[in-house]
Formats: structure tokens, sequence, C-alpha cells
């Protein structure tokens, strides 16, 4: 009776459930907004409560509209990296808020480890730099600030969203997959457990730390009492490595990008890891009967959230939808400028301290502006992206293109134009969760690996080419680079 796979997709501003067919086809969809707190400048927090409540009710929606939990072989989850919950594992109950991946607070303790010249140990053993995007450093703080958090001896567990999430649906089950590890900055890229080193010197218990398991296989089974029946629970991936394998990145230089609260460059480096001399990150894309294939990857912190602060913080926007039109609305930017460094700037700058910028202003300026600036501004971060893969010895030949901002048609021609380069876009733009979806398939035996998953599950895309003339794409680089230098002077 068993027909369907339901997906859990566990984003930074909200939380849905997503019921797929066999052959990945979307059928039904639930989502529902989650609070983020900014206590003070520099944080970002949220209720790891408010996160399980929520993505329950998603699931339960779901599930009763499908025709009860008879119908639901099998779940896969697909969550927002390096949020950090940190929970009692006897009562299941949250010791603090949440810190999103977006909190900037432990910049002083990667400051200090930079300056006691840790970063090159950081980065040869885990792929990653000294930065606050990654957990560890947040994990150390709620030890040193929470009371609840140090107090809990070895009741404490921590983990990120989806190992929160499996603690929740299992009623105990402790574990996280290796691609969502391989953000905290304390698994070494290359073993296949917690590495004691990073252990030690960010001061974080391994006894708090999830078993880390491949990212797809039938891990548990969820407490009947949950959903109705017991669900095997089948694969997991951080969001992005999700995306890649929805848009079937699996060959060495299959790039893709996702335009979501942030935006995130992966270009698949096959079963070697990638160093990186131009700070990138190399990250495990996914791990399949404990081989890993590994990614090099470029974080940019702001991207669809841009677009919501326009609306919601200035109510320069109406709505996110009419972006496209405002932009298409005026003959060029009108000489604005924006660098969208609101929660600092990631890859390749990686600056905690920047502060964003919007420049060229005049009387002339309206709101059609400001809407094309912010679209401009997704090019150009993705440019000073492709910029460092090329000097990495990662150029890119094409590059597919997801996330919710990837539904505006003239972004994703500005794309092309500003790279110089084909841009795909899938027709279902929802690859995060369709890869969720394919990992679950795989666990289900559904298909035996991932390659036939997606060659089974995947799509039909449309091309972007490039339209843009030379001399029109060098003025706008120019003028993004004279902003963007005042920023990270």
């Amino acid at each position: 009776m068993a027909a369907y796979i339901l997906v859990i997709d566990e984003g930074t501003t909200s939380t849905r459930a997503m019921l797929f067919t066999r052959s990945g086809q979307c059928l039904d969809s639930e989502q529902l907004e989650i609070a983020q707190y900014f206590p003070a400048p520099g944080r970002v927090e949220q209720d790891a409560n408010e996160i399980w409540d929520k993505t329950l009710a998603c699931c339960r929606a779901i599930i009763e509209r499908a025709g009860g939990p008879r119908r639901i072989e099998a779940i896969g989850i697909a969550n927002q990296r390096e949020t950090v919950v940190a929970w009692d594992r006897r009562s299941g109950r949250p010791l603090s808020r949440a810190i999103v991946w977006q909190d900037r607070r432990t910049a002083l303790q990667c400051r200090d480890l930079i300056e006691r010249g840790m970063e090159p140990l950081v980065q040869t053993r885990t792929g990653l730099l000294l930065d606050p995007y990654f957990s560890a450093t947040k994990m150390r703080w709620m030890i040193d600030h929470e009371e609840e958090v140090r107090a809990a001896g070895d009741a404490l567990a921590f983990g990120t969203i989806e190992s929160w999430l499996v603690f929740k649906l299992t009623g105990g089950l402790h574990i996280s997959d290796a691609s969502n590890a391989s953000r905290t900055a304390l698994m070494a890229l290359e073993k296949d457990e917690w590495d004691p080193e990073m252990l030690d010197l960010f001061g974080v218990p391994e006894t708090a730390l999830p078993a880390i398991v491949d990212s797809h296989g039938c891990y548990a089974k969820t407490d009947p009492a949950i959903l109705g029946k017991p669900i095997a629970i089948c694969g997991m991936a951080g969001d992005q490595q999700a995306a890649s394998i929805g848009q079937a990145r699996l060959c060495p230089g299959d790039t893709k990008a996702t335009f979501g609260t942030g935006a995130f460059v992966l270009s698949n480096s096959g079963t070697t890891p990638s160093g990186s001399s131009n700070r990138l990150l190399s990250t495990i894309l996914y791990q399949q009967d404990g081989a890993r294939h590994y990614a090099l990857e470029g974080s940019v912190f702001v991207a669809g959230s841009l677009i919501k602060w326009l609306r919601d913080g200035l109510g320069v926007l109406r709505d996110a939808a009419e972006t496209a039109d405002l932009a298409a609305s005026v003959l060029d930017n009108g000489g604005v400028v924006m660098v969208p460094a609101l929660s600092g700037l990631g890859a390749p700058h990686w600056r905690p301290d920047a502060r964003g910028l919007i420049d060229g202003l005049d009387f002339s300026t309206g709101r059609a502006h400001l809407a094309r600036a912010a679209l401009e501004s997704m090019a150009h971060q993705t440019h000073d992206l492709q910029t460092a893969f090329a000097a990495d010895g990662a150029a890119w030949t094409s590059l597919s293109i997801d996330g919710g901002m990837a539904a505006n048609d003239w972004m994703a021609q500005d794309l092309a134009d500003i790279l110089d380069l084909p841009v795909e876009r899938p027709d279902f733009i929802e690859t995060t969760a369709l890869g969720a979806a394919m990992l679950a398939a795989c666990g289900a035996e559904v298909c035996d690996d991932i390659a036939e998953a997606t060659e089974h599950m995947r799509g039909e895309s449309r091309l972007f080419e490039p339209k843009m003339t030379e001399s029109t794409r060098a003025l706008r680089i120019e003028q993004w680079q004279e902003t963007l230098s005042r920023v990270i002077r």
C-alpha cells in the first residue's frame, strides 16, 4: 500500500513537508514560517521547539491528505546547515535557543584562533575556515554562556537540525549524516569520526555529539505515536548537498548554485577532497556505503534574505515576486549598486565584520532601481565565486541553478550575462527537497544508488544563454568591484 516518499525540507525561514512519488513528482506541500530572533547586532536565533512543532504539523497535514501513514514508505530530510541545537537527551527539551548559521557572535573567538595561527590546521583537517558560520564555535559559546547547557553534563546533546528532528521523530536516536557533520569543523574530511584535535581546539565534548552515518540507509523508524505508524527514515543531507543531488551534479566538475536565504555554489570534486588557495570550502557532498564524495563550495550569506529585508524591513517591495518586473522596467541600475553584507561577507572574502552598502543614490532613484540593484548583486556575488573557483583550477563550463529565487527569469538571465555562461534551471526548482527524496528512495531500496535515483526522478529544465555585450558586462563588474572595495577595505 505504501507508495509515497515524505520529505522534510527544513529551511532558515520556513519548514515544509512535501509528498513525492517514486518517479520524483511532487504531489503536495505544506509550509509554515519559522520565526527568527535578533536579540543583538550579529545574533540570529530560533526556537527549536517551534521548528519541531511546525515540522510535525506540516508532516501530519501531508500524511492525512495522502491517505494516512500507511501510504508513506520512507522519509527524507534536508535541512539548513550549521545551525546548532542543544538539548537534554533524557527529556528531549531544548536547553537554549538554536544559534542560526547566519549568527556572527563568535567572530572574536574565530579571530583569536586565526591570530594564534590555527586556521591552516582547521582548513587542512576539515576543509573549512575559521568563521562564525560553522557549528563548532556556536557549541562552545553555548557551553560558556548558557547555564543550562553548561550544567547538562552527560545529558547534553548537540546537533544540527537534522539531528534534532531525527531525535524527536524517533524518541531518542542521535545521528548526523556525513554531509552535515562536515559543516561543524569538528570532523576530519577523510575520517569517519569526530576529530580529537578539533574537539580539543574548540572545547566541545564528544559525548554530546551524534554518531556519523551515511546520507542514505534505513536509520530507524519513527515513534508510532508521532505520525500514526512507524515510518522508516531513509535519507538525510544538508540542504545544499541535497540540492546538488537533486540537480544530478554527480560527476567531477558538475556545478550548481542554490539561491535561497543565502546563495551556495557547489562543484563536485569526486572521491578526493579538493584543497583551496582562494578561501573556498572543501565539504562532503554525500556518503554512500561508507564511501565519501566531495565538493568544493562557495557560500554567500545573503540572497533571498535581501529581498525579504527590502520587503519587510524597508517596505520597498510589496511582494518578492515583483522584483523581476521592477528590474525590467528600467534600462539599467541608474548607478545604484548594492553590496548585501547584512550578515557579513562569505566566500571568497570571509569578512564577518563587513556591513551592507547601497551606493549611487540620488533623487532619480526609484523602487525599480533598488530592486534591480538587489537582483544584480546576486550575479556579482556569484561572479566573485566563479573567479575564485577558476583560480583554484575548477573553472565552470555551465551552471545549474535552483532555490526560490531561481524562479525569477530576470535574475536567471542576468546570471548568464554576468557569468558569460549558459545557466540551466530545472522546471521543478525545489531540488533540495527532490534530492532528499532521491536519498530516501535509495535508503528504502527503491533505487540501488544515487545515480539511479537521479536518472529516474529528475525532470526537465530550461537554458538561459548569455546575451549581454562585453562592454556592458565589464562596466557592471567595474561598478561592483568599486563599491565592494569600500565595504572590505
